[in-house]
C-alpha cells in the first residue's frame, strides 16, 4: 500500500480490503485507485465550488473523510459521469480527438465506484445510504472479438522459425490449444508442466487447470528439452527471455506479432489475446458446451463466455448462404 500514500485512509482502507480480503491482483487494485482517486477529486472541485476547468491532478483528496463521502449524493454522481462523457480530456494517444471518454471506460469507473459504496455499507457499515446503488451502467455497443480461422492458425505455426523457434511455437500452441492469458502464460512454471495439462494462476489468483492436446504436448516436450540446457535467473520459469529472465508480457506480445506478420496475417489487429479468443473459437465452433468453455477460460461470469456463440452464429449463417441450395 506504499505507493497509494497520497490518497485518503479511507480509500487505502478500501484498496487493502481487495488486496487481502478479496484476494484482488495488483493491477485490480491499481485500476481501483486510479478510478476512485479521480471520482473523489471530481468530488472535491464541485463541493468545494472550484473553477470547472481546476485541472483535476492539481486537487488533493488528503482530507476526504466519511464525513464527506457521507455528502455525496446520486447526482454528484450523475454530474462525474456526465464529466467522463463530454468533457474529460483524452490521453494524447487516443485515438479520439474529441473530449470524452468511451462508455466501456465510463462503466469501468462507474463499477470501481459501486465497489466502493457497497464496502462503505455493506462491508464495514459506515454508510446507511448508497447514493449509486440503483444506478445504470453506460450502454455499450458489443462488438464480436476479432479471430483468427483454422487455416490462419495453421499458417501462423508454419512461420514460426528462428532463434527461439521451439519455445516461441510452445507458445502459441498453448495460447491456441488452451487459451490462456498472457498474464497466465509469463507466470508458468516447469513444475505447472503435467502430462496432459498446466497448472495457471488466473484473475484474483485463482488456480485451474488447464487439459491439452497431443500436438501442444509434442511441442512443449520439444521445448522443454532445449530448456533443461538453460539456466535462468529465475530457474522455476517455464519460458524465458535472452537476457535470462522470465519471459515478460511485452516480450510474448512482440513474438506474436513478429510471427504473425511472417504468416501475412494483419498483425495491426491480431495479438495474443486474440489468440485466445481464437482458442474458445474453436471450441465452439467444433461442440464444446460454453459451460467447458467458461472453465477453460477462467471466465468468472457466463456472459463473458457467451459472446463466441454469436460468433458461432454467424459463422454457421455464412455456412448456410455458401451452400448452393440457398440459391435456388
Amino acid at each position: 500500500m506504499e505507493r497509494y500514500q497520497d490518497c485518503p485512509i479511507i480509500l487505502r482502507e478500501f484498496l487493502s480490503y481487495h488486496e487481502t480480503i478479496k484476494a484482488q491482483s495488483q493491477r485490480t487494485i491499481a485500476e481501483y485507485y486510479l478510478d476512485l482517486r479521480m471520482f473523489l477529486r471530481f468530488m472535491v472541485l464541485i463541493k468545494n465550488e472550484m473553477p470547472y476547468d481546476t485541472p483535476l491532478d492539481t486537487i488533493s483528496i488528503k482530507s476526504v473523510d466519511i464525513e464527506f463521502i457521507r455528502k455525496i449524493s446520486t447526482t454528484d454522481i450523475f454530474d462525474f459521469l456526465s464529466y467522463l462523457a463530454n468533457d474529460r480530456v483524452n490521453h494524447p494517444d487516443s485515438a479520439s480527438e474529441s473530449s470524452g471518454i468511451s462508455a466501456s471506460s465510463r462503466a469501468r469507473k462507474l463499477s470501481a465506484i459501486k465497489s466502493f459504496f457497497k464496502y462503505l455499507t455493506v462491508r464495514t457499515k459506515q454508510l446507511v445510504d448508497n447514493p449509486v446503488q440503483e444506478l445504470e451502467y453506460p450502454k455499450i455497443r458489443k462488438s464480436l472479438p476479432r479471430y483468427l480461422t483454422l487455416e490462419q492458425s495453421k499458417d501462423l505455426l508454419q512461420a514460426v522459425s528462428g532463434r527461439n523457434e521451439k519455445r516461441d511455437y510452445a507458445i502459441l500452441m498453448l495460447f491456441l490449444n488452451c487459451g490462456i492469458r498472457r498474464s497466465e502464460l509469463v507466470g508458468l512454471n516447469i513444475s505447472d508442466v503435467f502430462e496432459d495439462r498446466v497448472r495457471v494462476l488466473g484473475k484474483g489468483n485463482k488456480e485451474r487447470f488447464v487439459y491439452f492436446g497431443s500436438s501442444t504436448k509434442e511441442a512443449i516436450d520439444a521445448y522443454l528439452i532445449e530448456r533443461k540446457k538453460i539456466v535462468l535467473k529465475d530457474n522455476r520459469a517455464l519460458f524465458g527471455s535472452q537476457k535470462k529472465e522470465r519471459i515478460s508480457v511485452d516480450a510474448v506480445h512482440r513474438l506474436v506479432k513478429k510471427h504473425l506478420l511472417s504468416a501475412g496475417l494483419d498483425a495491426s489487429h491480431l495479438s495474443a489475446h486474440k489468440l485466445r479468443h481464437t482458442a474458445a473459437t474453436l471450441m465452439i465452433s467444433n461442440g464444446v458446451d460454453v459451460k467447458t468453455v467458461q472453465e477453460v477460460l477462467g471466465h468468472e461470469n457466463l456472459n463473458t463466455t457467451q459472446i463466441y456463440t454469436h460468433i458461432e452464429n454467424t459463422e454457421l449463417k455464412i455456412a448456410a448462404e455458401a451452400n448452393p441450395i440457398s440459391k435456388i
